[in-house]
This record gives structure tokens, sequence and C-alpha cells, in this order.
């Protein structure tokens, strides 16, 4: 424990927590101080001017990291015949139907995306139980119920990352590495907070976009000036 602390406090040392960093700047702090031995995780938090227990205030989207996410994704796809066969071609982890639907409902969910062809949503729809909690919940809003299934299983494998506002009014994701470039990190937080942008609900009002931060798995968090990470346009 005394080892942790001391961690903690050096790695707190030169960050002023009443200070709103540029997005670079915070970039560069924090890959300075992720010196876990794994590789830490780049996660970014948003606080965001909306109230999601109204439908009309409901933030969620996917975005397309351009440079990866850093992790390891397994996919699993709901599917028959030739589309089956297209998502494992893709590069799915694990294709099925009923089999999956048994599978999953025995407790094997051993998998971080879920995507459907618009034909077995009937049946994946007896799993929203046990998916949706886990935010696996295959989506036609987010890209996860698709004909496409080849496509939807090689953007999951490239990093697409999905975002949902929490009830405090947050959303938060993972997007990258410690040991990413920083400039690969920028771009990174830059599309994930576009995305975030373009999915401004309709029924939020005044500052959209009010608080950044960004931290490591286990290092501080560091606030970033909004304007530095978005282009500034969904704003008001």
């Amino acid at each position: 424990m005394p080892n942790i602390a001391k961690r903690v406090r050096a790695s707190r040392e030169g960050i002023d927590r009443t200070k709103l960093y540029s997005l670079t700047d915070a970039v560069k702090l924090l890959k300075e101080r992720a010196t876990a031995k794994f590789d830490e995780t780049i996660e970014v938090a948003m606080n965001l001017g909306v109230d999601p227990r109204h439908a009309d205030q409901m933030v969620r989207g996917v975005c397309n990291l351009p440079n990866g996410s850093g992790r390891t994704v397994r996919v699993a796809v709901f599917a028959r015949a030739g589309k089956a066969d297209e998502a494992k071609a893709a590069g799915a982890d694990i294709v099925g139907a009923e089999d999956l639907v048994e599978r999953i409902n025995a407790g094997q969910i051993d998998f971080d995306r879920c995507i459907a062809t618009p034909d077995m949503m009937g049946l994946v729809g007896r799993l929203g139980k046990v998916l949706g909690p886990r935010g696996l919940m295959p989506n036609p809003r987010v890209g996860t119920v698709t004909p496409d299934v080849a496509g939807a299983v090689k953007a999951a494998k490239g990093g697409a990352i999905e975002f949902r506002v929490e009830k405090a009014g947050i959303v938060h994701a993972g997007v990258g590495k410690a040991s990413f470039d920083a400039d690969k990190l920028v771009e990174n937080i830059k599309a994930f907070a576009d995305a975030v942008a373009r999915a401004k609900p309709a029924g939020a009002k005044g500052t959209y976009i009010q608080r950044v931060a960004v931290s490591s798995t286990m290092g501080p968090g560091v606030k970033i000036d909004p304007s530095s990470v978005t282009s500034g346009q969904q704003q008001g």
C-alpha cells in the first residue's frame, strides 16, 4: 500500500487540478505518467448538458477510431447461411443462430461486440434481459443490426467503439493505449469527441459539451479545454 500511495502521489505531481489543459498537453502529461507494468488504456470522460431520463436527450452512437483502440475485440454474430459465411470470412470469433442463443443463456458471454442481421432480431430479442444490461444488444442506430455483417465485423475489429450516455449525463470510452504515439491519441480523442458532438440530441439545451477529462488506467485525470477537443460547432 505505501508503494501504491507513493506512485499515485508521484503521478499527480505537476498537474494543476484547477487548470484546463489543451488536448496536446494533456496527452503528453498522461503518457509521461503511465508507468504501470501493463499498457494502460487512455480514457475520455465527457460531461454533457443532457438529462438522459428524457427520451429526446439520449446520446448514443458509434465512433470509428482512426488509429484503432489497441484492444483485441471478440465479435459474435447472429447470422445464417451466406451471411454467416461472410461474418466468418471477415474475422468474427463466434457465429451462430439458435445455438448462439443457447450459449448465451448458459452464461457463455465471451465476446465484446454483438452483431446481427435484421432477420435474426426476432431470435436475438429473447436475449434483451441478458445482453441489454451489458451494453451488448445489437442496435441499428450503432450499426450492429445490419445486412453488411462483414463490414460491421471489420469495423469492430478495426477500432469502432460504441458510446452511450449514463444517468448522470456522462459519456466515456477507452480511446487507445498509452503506448500509442501522442499524435495518434490526439486524433482518436478528437474523433470520439466529434462523434459525441454529432450525436447531440434535439432536446439538449444550453452548452452541450460541458467538461472533458482524460486519464490512463492507473493515472490521474487531466481536465481539458473542450474547445481544443471538438470543432466547436455543437457547443451551443
